[in-house]
Order: structure tokens, then sequence, then C-alpha cells
């Protein structure tokens, strides 16, 4: 699954999910800051936990302790919980926005029903989404391309018995670290990001230099037959180093640098309200 399929947005606060046992589970702590505006939605969803906990609710025991990206950039365990599960948290938080977020999250779920039968709609959805974000057509083409080049890597990276997402990160951080000279979490404190997704803040630029890392490092692999963690590590390095020497040329030749500080666009944090 690609990032953006496990990040959807309502209004302009970031939702993170996962696919388990076929269905999605929702990051209670991202619904919750949704809903809440609160500087720390952590400590709101443990109050609320303890409350539910001592009014007799069982709607916590339907939480389940699953695996998310941080915002350092590492596979955390979050508590997540169903569409059903969710719907029964929200009644215990009054929010204005309740009745939009249930509206919104039934929607959702029907949409994973639809994407089942013709996958096609997800990457519809995700151009739209994209659109809606205030993207243009030529970055958004950008960002498409790249997700496809990083499921061919990351399908690769399996078939050639590299394991999971922590073998994955590493990887990444390796093909990021030559072609950009920063990994993923020193490029986002550059950028100033937090729990954004730092290819959505990425520049044309950017996001080309990033497939051609990871496009070279596909080949590599192939070509190579690399097998297991080692070899593929010194396939994402050499594919790195592809895209990085090509970035150092234009930077001499256009006399820019590629890295930025910039973000694509304009990140707005919302203001808080007071936690329970």
């Amino acid at each position: 699954m690609t990032p953006t399929d496990k990040i959807i947005v309502f209004e302009t606060a970031s939702i993170r999910r996962t696919l388990h046992n076929g269905e999605w589970y929702f990051s209670v702590v991202d619904i919750v800051s949704a809903l809440t505006q609160s500087l720390d939605a952590g400590a709101y969803w443990r109050k609320l936990k303890q409350r539910l906990g001592a009014e007799g609710s069982e709607v916590v025991t339907f939480c389940h302790g699953l695996k998310l990206l941080a915002p350092d950039g590492k596979m955390r365990e979050t508590d997540c919980a169903s569409t059903e599960t969710i719907f029964r948290i929200i009644q215990s938080i009054p929010s204005p926005k309740a009745e939009p977020f249930k509206r919104w999250l039934a929607k959702v779920g029907y949409e994973r029903v639809q994407e089942i039968e013709d996958p096609e709609l997800a990457t519809q959805r995700t151009r739209a989404l994209y659109k809606a974000k205030g993207y243009s057509d030529a970055w958004i083409e950008k960002r498409m391309r790249g997700i496809a080049v990083r499921e061919e890597l990351t399908e690769e990276w399996q078939q050639r018995g590299v394991g999971g997402e922590k073998e994955y990160a590493i990887l990444t951080a390796e093909i990021s670290k030559a072609t950009f000279g920063l990994t993923p979490s020193e490029y986002k404190d550059h950028k100033g990001l937090t729990r954004e997704n730092l290819r959505d803040n990425m520049t044309d630029l950017e996001l080309i230099f990033s497939m051609l890392g990871e496009a070279s490092t596909t080949e590599i692999a192939r070509s190579q037959d690399a097998q297991g963690f080692t070899e593929n590590k010194q396939a994402a390095q050499a594919g790195g180093k592809i895209a990085g020497d090509a970035r150092k040329k234009l930077e001499i030749e256009s006399g820019r640098k590629v890295v930025t500080r910039d973000n694509h666009l304009q990140i707005t944090r919302p203001k808080t309200l007071k936690t329970i």
C-alpha cells in the first residue's frame, strides 16, 4: 500500500489508517486531534480512555495497537479502531465537527468497498484529493508517478528477501542520503515538518530526483540479482548515488540548490481547543 493510501484528510486534518483483516482501522489519536484540535491529542485520548473505563464502557477493548508511521519517521504502535468503534468513540467527544465527521467516515468506509471492486478508483480519488488541497496538475502527475515508482521498488524488495517495513525504511534512508545528502528524518527537519508527509511537501525537482534514485535502485537490484538486505543495501546506495550525481551536476549548471527548506504548499495549523 502506498503512503497516500495510509493517510486521508478530513477538512485540513490528516488521519492515518491501515488495513487490518481487510478493514480500514483509523488512528484514534488523529481523530481526536481532528475533532478537538487539542495541543496534545494523545493526552486527551488517554484521559478519555480512563473516563470510558470508569463508566464501564467496553469500547476501548475494541481498539487495537497497530503500527503506523509516526512523526519521527518510524513505525510505532498506535491505538486504532474500525469504523464501527470510531463511531462509538465519537459519541464521547463533544465537538461541533462530530456529525460532519460521522458522514465523512461513512463515506470513507463505502469507498473502501468500491476500491476493492475497482482499484483504479483509489488512484482517481488520490488525484482528486491532491487537487482539492491546491496542488497543480503538473505536480500531481509527478507525485502519482513517484508513488508508482515507489510501489515497484517495494515489490522488488519483497521478492528479493528484504524483511518488512523496518528494513524498507533503512534502505529508503540510504537512497535519500545518497540522493540528497539527507535521510528522510533529516529532510523533514530541514523543511520544518513534523507529522506531514515529506514527499507531499517536495518541489517538482525534489520529486523527480526521488523517483530517479528509487527507479535506479530497482534497476540495479534487478540487473545484479540482489538478494537479501545486505545486497539490496548496496543497490540502494548505488541507485541513490546515480540520482545524487545528477542532482549535483544540475546544481552546478543552474547555480541553484535542489534541496530546499520550502514546502510545496503553505502548511497551516488550526487553533487549539481546551483538552478534557
